[in-house]
């Protein structure tokens, strides 16, 4: 019985957990860099989006890329736990390997990460979207998140009076409701709303951040009611509202789709350099997971929260696709440098940036 219980459990954990890299007798080397393991939820670092911007980090610490990641394996690896089960003993497998530094992506890890970093007190941990897991051992990442949605909200707003757009009407989807993914929306209505002051948003929630199909019916929903860009901040599930996007614009609709944490002009193509995202916010966890690795190397980890904001390029706007009118960057540039001195101030809660009579009621964001 006992042994048929083991079967069972190795079956499972296999099923529920993906080794990217390979699993790994242990994680020393005699590289003289730290070793680092990336865990994710079950979107992974193919979602093109949150995940791939922390990994994208990872491979520029070890000077390798997206093509020629010659050092993983040996040097760094990746594990997608394709369920929320599964965090805490993937946690405990690589905290029992020995890697110098473990990361995880989003607050979805928070609990999982609080038990377990409290049974590893020496070893170090980092998390990203999170500064509640005040562990002593656990370096946290938040971002300035309104600030770079302001931009995308601003630079989408300019491109529709560019565009002789009449009273246009503009979208927010989000993944999984809480105060990380409101900053993102509260921004980017924000933005708008200093164009459009009286510009009508709708948003959506789609609760999970792997169902493309499901913002994409939402999407096709709202594009037909004219409804002119769309901003997704949903992980995964926002790749939908890219794919409409694209659909509309081969039929020669205007409407634009928004890409959010990583450039997504390029996911957006379907004709030549012609691409349905019209502009991205950048969230650049790329550069928590090289601050952290750069701190274990120089053995200077420490825990605590670090906040990157625009004045740390830590959040900004892509201006990639060629159709993003030149004035339309301009002025965004402009904004840009506005949020940094302070000129501008950018509301990241629901109930602030209600309260300044910016954003309607009735919206699916949450503060907590």
């Amino acid at each position: 019985m006992k042994k048929a219980f083991l079967c069972l459990a190795v079956l499972i954990l296999s099923v529920s957990v993906v080794f990217a890299g390979g699993a790994k007798e242990s994680a020393k080397n005699t590289d003289g860099r730290p070793t680092v393991r990336l865990i994710t939820d079950a979107t992974g670092i193919d979602d093109k989006s949150f995940n791939a911007a922390a990994w994208r980090g990872i491979l520029e610490y070890y000077g390798d890329t997206w093509e020629n990641q010659t050092n993983r394996g040996t040097l760094y690896d990746v594990v997608t736990c394709q369920t929320q089960d599964m965090y805490i003993p993937t946690l405990k497998q690589a905290s029992d390997e020995g890697y110098d530094l473990i990361v995880t992506t989003g607050f979805t890890f928070a609990d999982a990460l609080n038990e377990v970093a409290a049974l590893y007190p020496d070893q170090n941990y980092m998390i990203v979207d999170v500064d509640y897991v005040n562990q002593p051992n656990v370096m946290q990442f938040v971002f300035a998140e309104e600030q770079g949605s302001y931009l995308v909200g601003l630079a989408a707003a300019l491109q529709a009076k560019v565009e002789n757009v009449a009273d246009p009407k503009f979208g927010f989807i989000g993944g999984v409701p809480g105060a990380t993914i409101t900053k993102f929306e509260m921004g980017y209505i924000q933005g708008i709303k200093s164009i459009f002051p009286n510009a009508q948003i709708v948003d959506y929630y789609a609760n999970d951040w792997g169902k493309p199909e499901l913002a994409k019916a939402q999407a096709k929903n709202w594009y037909d009611s004219g409804v002119y860009a769309i901003f997704s901040a949903a992980g995964g599930t926002g790749g939908g509202t890219i794919a409409q996007a694209k659909e509309y614009r081969i039929q020669g609709k205007n409407v634009w789709a928004i890409g959010v944490d990583s450039d997504q002009y390029a996911d957006g193509i379907y004709s030549g350099d012609k691409s349905a995202v019209l502009t991205s916010m950048l969230k650049r966890v790329e550069s928590s997971t090289m601050y952290a690795l750069n701190a274990v190397e120089k053995s200077e980890f420490k825990s605590g929260v670090i906040r990157l904001d625009m004045a740390a390029d830590g959040v900004g706007f892509s201006s990639a696709n060629p159709e993003l009118s030149a004035d339309v960057v301009s002025q965004v540039e402009a904004a840009k440098a506005d949020i940094i001195s302070g000129k501008i101030k950018i509301y990241g809660t629901y109930a602030e940036t209600a309260a300044a009579g910016l954003a309607p009621a009735g919206l699916g964001a949450i503060d907590d």
